[in-house]
């Protein structure tokens, strides 16, 4: 049985099935409340979920069932001597030996090493000097993407809306930009440079060959071969290289998955066709995977955090869910693909347990 957690806008949602049949859901909790993002720590087992509250902000809620009881986590908020406010909390991320990160807005990253009872603010980031002149993109000052280096808990990489990707090589101590070879094709001609103004979608790590990296920028897909400290543009091939998701396969550092919309102005699936496209060499083709899903007069929003995968090589599993409230998966690593469920609320997260 796969089980998947699916934030929405009204509520999480857990569901377990097997590929190729529609799933069940097992489990509602946050009725009515914005559920951004929901994982199972592998560590621990419990299940934690970002909540925006519209009365009480952003927390993040922790339990060892998602249909049992939930705790509010403790520390989740910034220094009470200054005027900015948290937003949200965009996603959870396992790193090495039980630590989780979370990342948020404005551009706030927290540390956990009690699996999710209990978070710190990553201060290094937070009080970083060229932080005054940081922008945020469309969906606010977001650090969305963390990718944690395997084996070594000193490296990370991390990347936000629109500040770019940033690299620590010594626990968070210091920071660099990683950000050279992105073209930010929404500036106007005569800029001269990016600066913090690079807005990244979504950014991903190759287990398997650390130093590989993956991003879909916005208007942009790029492969990274050097942990992130410089970027080559893939996209060619695609029918658009603006979108927000994107997965791999751990077996295989040369894969990738995106889900294109047609534009920044325009945030739809493609000519109403729902599609995934794959790269089995580094970006260098795309194919195609769209058997079994919608394939006219379907014009599907995917969110940067709603599309996830479980398994590996011949046993890799696909799933992604649209702001129509619709969730697709796939059981053999996107040759055919099956609907999930219909009529949830529009889906913000989707992620395996």
């Amino acid at each position: 049985m796969t089980e998947l957690l699916v934030g929405t806008r009204k509520g999480l949602f857990a569901l377990e099935g097997e590929p190729g049949e529609p799933f069940a859901v097992t489990a509602r909790a946050f009725a009515g409340e914005p559920v951004d993002y929901a994982i199972r720590d592998p560590h621990s087992g419990r299940v934690l979920a970002t909540v925006t509250s519209p009365f009480y902000g952003p927390k993040i809620w922790h339990a060892e069932d998602p249909a049992g009881e939930w705790t509010q986590a403790e520390g989740v908020a910034l220094p009470t001597d200054g005027d900015a406010a948290l937003e949200r909390i965009w996603v959870i991320v396992p790193g090495e030996d039980g630590v989780l990160y979370a990342g948020g807005d404005p551009g706030v990253l927290f540390t956990s090493r009690d699996g999710g009872l209990s978070w710190e603010l990553v201060r290094s980031l937070w009080e970083h000097p060229t932080r005054p002149t940081w922008r945020p993109g469309g969906g606010g000052l977001c650090l969305h993407s963390i990718a944690p280096w395997p084996g070594d808990p000193e490296r990370l990489a991390l990347a936000m809306s629109a500040v770019g990707v940033w690299l620590t090589e010594d626990g968070g101590e210091t920071w660099r930009h990683g950000n050279e070879g992105i073209a930010a094709r929404y500036l106007p001609d005569d800029a001269t440079d990016a600066g913090l103004t690079l807005c990244v979608h979504d950014l991903h790590r190759a287990p398997r060959r650390p130093e590989r990296m993956f991003m879909q920028f916005h208007g942009g897909v790029y492969r990274s071969d050097d942990a992130g400290a410089s970027w080559t543009e893939i996209g060619d091939g695609l029918p658009s290289d603006f979108g927000f998701p994107m997965t791999l396969d751990p077996a295989d550092p040369d894969s990738a998955y995106v889900i294109p919309l047609s534009a920044d102005t325009d945030r739809v699936t493609p000519d109403g066709r729902v599609c995934v496209y794959e790269t089995r060499d580094g970006g260098a083709t795309w194919n195609p995977r769209g058997d079994g899903l919608p394939g006219q007069d379907a014009y599907l929003t995917v969110l940067r955090q709603a599309f996830d995968r479980a398994g590996e090589g011949e046993a890799l599993e696909l799933y992604f869910g649209a702001t129509s409230g619709s969730l697709f998966g796939s059981g053999d690593a996107g040759a055919s693909w099956f609907t999930v469920a219909e009529h949830l609320p529009p889906v913000y997260s989707v992620r395996t347990g």
